[in-house]
């Protein structure tokens, strides 16, 4: 199994200074997800400047779309980086690639199923959000083409979930940095000079995020990785299948249902406001995936970094990077905050917003940013649960956040209160609060130091 080279990727966590390892392993991984972000910011970007409102708002409907399901796939990779990393801090090495194995093939077989389902249910998922018949045919062309390459997305996020669990997030942001410039280039080929609109921003991210995986594999394969993607070597393994699903599906279903729940609010927001607030929501939508970076990067650097120590029964070490983490996420989002309530207009007009949509996007933004003070607690609390096999816990308190509040909050706001599009934004924050004490909750009163997975070696510290 290489173990040699195996040993050379994977990075303790368990060891040193917790600020220094958590800002080491974080830093890159913010890094990853900034520019991973940039490829649908990248998208709405080019679109604004060559293709005007109507491809705009096309994408950020697509999007959505397509972001449900990706981050259905995310949330099951992070049963990956979580098993890992607990048999790497548990010291079982000969188990990990069983679970890489097992990762894959799973992948694989729900990049087939999303690929098929949504050639037959695009139409459907684009009527329920009452999608602007001027962006309706669009819409459709973007879904479609991202789902037929759909594997591609699910490959490179298996391999940055892997990386992870063994403390390495320095590589995934080489593969995605690549990506991300090829992203670019492409998108002001087929939107800009050969006017191609929004099909032509979703085969760039595609090719794109093609090219991030094979350059992943490529990589892997030549440093003798412990997986050697023969294949053979792509098979569910009982056990490994059970303990995967048993972190992963709470944490997929946690994505899907904030996702659903934001479509929810789509689909108010193109009720009330039609293609121009789309327009407008959709930009603020990208912003706001910047906005939430850090404190995404902490949470995920507290899961793989609580998952190390839990595995080796490090509770202290593990409860000092959840603090730790909450510190660093919050002062940088106390600065976002403060940017976007002094300069909203700047963020809009950086896309080329046309005036009304300027004056749109401006209310939602504003409101909407009291969401950036709540994030780093709701976030590291959750990483820390799913970190510690708890992900159950981070889907009740995000049920509880979308289904209880955020959609209840988007339904009275628009058809009761009739607040406007600029009142919608105040269901976020709200929700991510309740989600934010659930979490806590559960983290104080120290239930999370159960051994969920049971692979443990060591005795609790």
């Amino acid at each position: 199994m290489h173990m040699e080279a195996f040993m050379g990727i994977e990075n303790r966590l368990t060891e040193g200074n917790v600020a220094k390892q958590l800002i080491k392993f974080s830093l890159p991984l913010l890094l990853s997800n900034i520019v991973q972000a940039l490829y649908s910011v990248a998208d709405m970007l080019i679109v604004g400047w060559y293709s005007g409102t109507y491809t705009m708002s096309a994408v950020n409907i697509g999007g959505q779309i397509t972001m449900v399901i990706t981050n259905f796939v995310i949330g099951l990779a992070v049963g990956g980086t979580v098993l890992i990393a607990q048999y790497i801090g548990a010291k079982k090495h000969e188990e990990v690639d069983k679970t890489i194995g097992t990762l894959f093939t799973v992948m694989g077989i729900l990049a087939l199923f999303f690929s098929i389902f949504m050639t037959f249910f695009t139409d459907v998922m684009l009527k329920v959000l009452n999608t602007p018949s001027e962006s309706y045919d669009m819409a459709k062309d973007y879904v479609l083409i991202c789902m037929w390459g759909i594997v591609f997305v699910f490959g490179y996020n298996a391999i940055s979930a892997i990386l992870r669990g063994m403390g390495d997030s320095k590589r995934p942001l080489v593969f995605v940095g690549i990506a991300c410039v090829i992203n670019v280039f492409l998108d002001i080929l087929f939107v800009g000079y050969f006017n191609m609109s929004a099909a032509g921003a979703a085969i760039a991210t595609i090719i794109s995020q093609a090219i991030s995986m094979i350059l992943a594999v490529i990589y892997l394969k030549r440093s003798k990785f412990i997986f050697n993607f023969h294949h053979k070597s792509f098979r569910i393994h009982k056990d490994k299948i059970r303990l995967l699903l048993k972190v992963g599906i709470p944490s997929s279903a946690q994505n899907v249902i904030v996702g659903i729940s934001f479509l929810v609010l789509t689909s108010m927001i193109n009720d009330i406001g039609g293609v121009t607030a789309s327009a407008a929501v959709g930009i603020v939508g990208k912003f706001n995936s910047f906005a939430i970076l850090p404190a995404a990067a902490m949470s995920a650097s507290v899961s793989a970094m609580a998952a190390q120590n839990i595995g080796a029964g490090f509770y202290k070490r593990a409860s000092k990077t959840l603090t730790t983490a909450i510190m660093i996420s919050f002062s940088i989002s106390v600065i976002i905050f403060a940017f976007v309530q002094i300069f909203p207009e700047a963020i809009l007009i950086a896309f080329k917003a046309e005036p009304d949509v300027i004056k749109i996007g401006v209310s939602y933004l504003k409101s909407f940013s009291y969401d950036y003070l709540v994030v780093p607690f709701a976030f590291c609390f959750n990483g820390l649960l799913n970190g510690a096999g708890y992900s159950i816990i981070s889907m009740i308190s995000s049920t509880v956040s979308s289904l209880v509040f955020r959609i209840p909050l988007v339904l009275l706001f628009a058809k009761v209160l009739q607040t406007g599009v600029g009142g919608l934004g105040y269901a976020a924050p709200i929700a991510t609060f309740f989600s934010m004490l659930i979490g806590g909750y559960f983290f104080f009163s120290g239930r999370w130091k159960n051994d969920k997975l049971k692979i443990k070696n060591s005795e609790p510290v």
